[in-house]
């Protein structure tokens, strides 16, 4: 039975809610983020115990990580326009399968290539499947006001899921052990798959309303879904239809978007965004902290601290994008990024001291808090692209974090510290925070005038 036209009603207008859908599906969509995020908070906690089984190196490890954040952000973009043509519950469903697999299946492996096939390939996909792109398109497609707002509270889903989980986790790996730990990352992913199918809609068209905050269009005019969508690259004509096929879709959505300068300083932002969190923070503070004689469960405590302070900060961000402009915003979180990386070195000890606290307090503030000013102007630039624009831009973010883990691996290996690998991530914060400050917002409003046929 189909839904009613609400346009013939005598009143001309759409019947009034206690509760608009969006917000039934924004909810839905946090707590699958909420389950997706178990993993995020694994590596690090995990990595000790299999060197201590296994034997394996930080090496071996980090390029398990690694593999696991380049398909995170390989797979956002093409994963945003399968939501597109497919439908967000179907693609969002599948990643949560694929993690609970990959986190079930690790169990079993007593050789270094297998954790390279369950932490990387399998949990690569379904984590990059419910990237940050998947807030992004939440808020795109169910809400006209507030996005800023949303984006930040999705983004925060996956900090609740590290704070969530990461204690667990670390006291899991302790005892019984760390097969329990992954056990449970699996059950958090599978748990949120019957939500998913029964709540979370494709778009608000699926429940005859429109996205929140919409105005009711005129009558005889095109709504804006309607609309053809002109291209948002400065200077060019408007674009031809996309191809139905969702990996030529995203394709033709970097193509067009590679030639704005603007796509490039937000690529390169984001990347070393990924690096000084993901990367590094996420992957390598945990091993760090053990080096300088602080217990496994004290430092994971740290990290969950951080995550308690993400969801606020991120929430924030979302509040402050809604108001300021986004690249100063930017050019912000990122400094003040740089200069706790700078002194961490010094803060880290066998024990935790008051200037430890207020180290996971700042950076857990701006841990993620660059995801909504981001998300706001790939909107603003790419219009109906934006999307998946963020996306590609997403896909950077994960580039840099896996060159971190890696890199950061590597030098731990080469020296027995972590000590450059921190100074080295501070300095690119400063790089990230100049590029941020130059980026040209208005690039989309600068496009000229279609002549008339």
């Amino acid at each position: 039975m189909t839904a009613p036209d609400v346009t013939e009603l005598p009143t001309g207008k759409r019947p009034r809610r206690r509760l608009h859908p969006a917000w039934i599906v924004a909810a839905v969509a946090f707590l699958a983020l909420v389950g997706a995020a178990g993993f995020r908070a694994a590596p690090g906690v995990l990595m000790v115990p299999l060197q201590g089984e296994f034997g394996w190196s930080t090496t071996v490890l980090s390029l398990a990580v690694s593999i696991n954040l380049v398909l995170f952000g390989l797979t956002a973009p093409f994963a945003a326009a399968l939501m597109e043509r497919f439908g967000i519950r179907k693609v969002t469903a599948l990643a949560l399968c694929l993690i609970g697999l990959g986190s079930a299946l690790t169990v079993f492996v007593n050789q270094s290539w297998q954790i390279l096939l369950t932490w990387g390939l399998l949990i690569g996909l379904g984590t990059g499947s419910m990237a940050l792109v998947f807030a992004a398109t939440i808020a795109n497609t169910w809400f006209a006001k507030s996005r800023g707002l949303v984006i930040g509270v999705l983004t925060a889903g996956s900090a609740a899921g590290q704070l969530v989980f990461l204690p667990f986790i670390a006291a899991l790996a302790q005892n019984p052990g760390w097969r329990g730990a992954s056990l449970l990352i699996a059950a958090g992913a599978l748990a949120v798959v019957p939500l998913v199918l029964r709540w979370l809609r494709n778009s608000p068209a699926d429940v005859g309303v429109l996205p929140y905050g919409a105005e009711e269009p005129a009558a005889g005019s095109t709504t804006t879904a309607d609309a053809p969508v002109a291209s948002s690259q400065p200077g060019s004509v408007p674009a031809k239809a996309d191809s139905g096929n969702a990996a030529v879709r995203a394709l033709q959505v970097l193509k067009r978007a590679s030639k704005v300068r603007t796509f490039w300083a937000l690529a390169a932002g984001f990347a070393i965004c990924g690096a000084t969190t993901n990367g590094l923070i996420g992957t390598h503070f945990i091993p760090s902290a053990h080096d300088h004689g602080m217990p496994e469960t004290t430092a994971a405590g740290l990290l969950a601290v951080v995550g308690i302070f993400d969801i606020v900060g991120t929430i924030a961000s979302g509040w402050l994008t809604d108001r300021f402009n986004p690249k100063i915003l930017l050019a912000v979180y990122y400094q003040f990024r740089g200069i706790g990386l700078l002194v961490l070195p010094l803060l880290l000890g066998s024990s935790v001291e008051p200037s430890m606290i207020i180290f996971v307090v700042v950076y857990g503030l701006d841990w993620v808090a660059t995801v909504p000013p981001t998300a706001a102007i790939c909107r603003s630039v790419f219009g109906a692209d934006g999307s998946v624009v963020f996306g590609w831009v997403f896909a950077a973010h994960q580039l840099g974090a896996a060159a971190a883990a890696l890199a950061a691996g590597f030098i731990r290996d080469a020296t027995g510290h972590y000590n450059y690998a921190w100074l080295g991530a501070a300095a690119m914060c400063t790089v990230a925070a100049v590029i941020s400050a130059t980026i040209r917002k208005d690039a989309a409003k600068r496009e000229p005038r279609a002549v008339a046929a």
